[in-house]
């Protein structure tokens, strides 16, 4: 009697184990009834018929790695996308791979539409990636990541909508060519870096030399500009000179008119002083012997008339 109480109470905790199950958050549990889908369960205590409901399970992504298991993750998780080899359009061979950010959106369909839904995912992503490799060549590949990274995205999600997935987001980890090709990329990088260099150092001194010829140009305009000036202020004093040598002269004549009383006799008075002024220059020193030109004779001739005239006065 005892082994039969016992053996009821242990079928009952059986049943009672069998018959609850907790979800925890951001899961679901899909039950089947006797092979056949039931309902999905959600995040909390459900309770299910023992022996004639079972869950189903999936293979997914977990904390552990790719495993089946009856409790499917509803979160964002990471899918890699193994390291494979691509021919770029202009045949060069490189080697690439991947991340897939991806999540389940309907446990139903991810459960039947599809038997092994990580390796299915991961085979698009590689077929795809050289569908859309092969349509770029070597420098728009490893230049245009984030238009890899679009169209491997519009492409994977609208051929996994049907498995109940949503591919979120696609980035390629790395892009890795052959190592010829890296070295004559290294050239030439090293050669761009030289032309810039070159470039800049001929920039450099074409702005020195324009500086230069501008500074020499300033320099030559200041010196003309001085030059003028200079040239003006001494046309000017000579001018000034000019017209006061003339007032002299003429206040001297009017003196002398005024004292001689004949204006003829004045002019003709003044006229053989500088005669005579001029004259007296060519003297190179005391002693020198002088030839009085003949025309010396009349200017000396109205200086003694006008000797006379002034005597009589």
């Amino acid at each position: 009697m005892a082994v039969f109480l016992s053996l009821i109470v242990f079928f009952g905790l059986v049943l009672l184990a069998k018959g609850f199950r907790v979800v925890q958050q951001s899961q679901c549990m899909i039950v089947e009834r006797l092979g056949s889908y039931s309902r999905t369960l959600t995040s909390g205590l459900n309770v299910i018929i023992p022996f004639l409901d079972a869950p189903r399970e999936l293979i997914w992504i977990t904390d552990s790695g790719i495993r089946r298991s009856s409790r499917i993750d509803l979160r964002e998780t990471v899918l890699d996308v193994p390291e494979q080899s691509v021919i770029t359009k202009d045949n060069v061979s490189i080697s690439i791979d991947a991340l897939l950010y991806i999540q389940i959106i309907d446990p139903v369909r991810a459960s039947y539409e599809i038997a092994h839904l990580p390796l299915a995912v991961s085979q698009l992503a590689q077929t795809s990636l050289r569908n859309v490799i092969g349509e770029m060549d070597l420098d728009e590949t490893l230049a245009s990541r984030d238009i890899i990274n679009s169209k491997l995205k519009l492409i994977l999600d609208d051929a996994t909508d049907k498995w109940g997935t949503k591919v979120n987001r696609v980035e390629l980890k790395n892009i890795t060519p052959p190592r010829d090709i890296q070295q004559a990329m290294e050239k030439q990088m090293q050669a761009e870096r030289e032309r810039r260099a070159k470039v800049l150092e001929a920039e450099g001194d074409k702005q020195a030399r324009i500086a230069r010829s501008e500074g020499e140009r300033q320099e030559n305009i200041n010196h003309a500009d001085g030059e003028k000036e200079a040239q003006i202020r001494r046309a000017l004093g000579e001018a000034d000179a000019i017209r006061s040598v003339a007032e002299a002269k003429r206040q001297a004549i009017e003196l002398i008119r005024q004292g001689i009383g004949d204006p003829e006799l004045a002019v003709r008075y003044l006229v053989a002083t500088d005669y005579l002024e001029r004259f007296g220059r060519f003297t190179a020193k005391p002693g020198d012997k002088i030839y009085i030109p003949y025309e010396a004779s009349s200017a000396l001739g109205s200086l003694g008339g006008i000797k006379e005239l002034l005597k009589g006065k």
